[in-house]
């Protein structure tokens, strides 16, 4: 097996500190090689849709969508506890205030939106933007709340935002279950023995990352050049997390409790194939 893959992944520190080994060549592939290509998670889920990737992290509101084409991996996700979507406005109001307001979400296809939903199907007015202009969309007045991600979680309140929601204490206290935020999905095309291939390289990279902290330092400071050190290293603790080297049972058991209820609302389309090829 020689072959080259497509590896779509996020700029946020979390993936560039998970990818760094697999893509420099620090882990063993199992004869394949990467050829990467970092969007934000929003245009991962959009070229996933339309199945250009042949590997990528995906969010897993978009996974329901593309389960017929595409296979979950058991490595590379983010997936835990406390690192859940929030709703953040202007003034300390209650959600279901937000009952005909406009609500800046980070893509149509993110889980955020899906756990929103999931929370109150009655919120509907949303308004896709990249996650980094929620928060200057909620203080100019734009919208009148905003569902932030990935860093924005970190500085929202020195903005003097106020947080309305957090949709990873809700779903815990729903499920007792962790979060499933992204995860990384193969081409069901490629077949059990290359996707093994890549699981199991995806898993090396990750605890070759954990084990080797500070050497991606500047490949992901290039990719995350707004973002100080501080924050950087907040979202490296926050999303990287045993779950991200091999989801577990209890991992597995949140995915597919998320892929149930999002089904029986309607929110995504059932299907018969399992989660993973092998």
């Amino acid at each position: 097996m020689s072959q080259a893959l497509t590896l779509g992944f996020s700029p946020c520190p979390n993936d560039t500190f998970m990818f760094y080994p697999l893509v420099h060549g620090l882990v063993d592939t199992g004869g394949f090689a990467c050829r990467e290509r970092l969007e934000d998670v929003e245009t991962l889920n959009q070229l996933a849709l339309k199945g250009e990737l042949d590997v990528s992290k995906v969010s897993y509101h978009a996974l329901g969508h593309i389960r017929d084409r595409y296979a979950l991996l058991r490595s590379g996700s983010a997936l835990g506890r406390g690192c859940g979507p929030l709703l953040v406005a202007t003034t300390p109001i209650n959600p279901a205030n937000l009952r005909g307001k406009t609500i800046a979400i980070p893509g149509r296809y993110t889980t955020a939106r899906l756990l929103l939903q999931l929370f109150d199907p009655t919120l509907e007015h949303f308004i896709v933007m990249p996650f980094n202009e929620i928060m200057d969309a909620v203080l100019s007045g734009n919208v009148d709340a905003g569902l932030i991600i990935h860093e924005s979680r970190f500085t929202y309140h020195g903005f003097g935002l106020h947080k309305l929601l957090d949709l990873g204490e809700w779903w815990e206290g729903e499920t007792g279950l962790p979060i499933p935020l992204g995860g990384i999905v193969a081409r069901r095309s490629l077949g059990a023995e290359t996707i093994g291939a890549v699981e199991r390289a995806l898993r090396n990279g990750v605890e070759y990352a954990r084990s080797h902290p500070d050497e991606a330092a500047r490949y992901i400071g290039e990719h995350a050049q707004e973002m100080s050190a501080e924050v950087c290293a907040a979202h490296i603790e926050l999303y990287v997390n045993d779950f991200s080297a091999d989801l577990g049972d209890e991992g597995i058991e949140a995915i597919t409790c998320l892929m149930l209820r999002a089904e029986q609302a309607g929110l995504i389309p059932p299907s018969p194939l399992p989660l993973f090829i092998r």
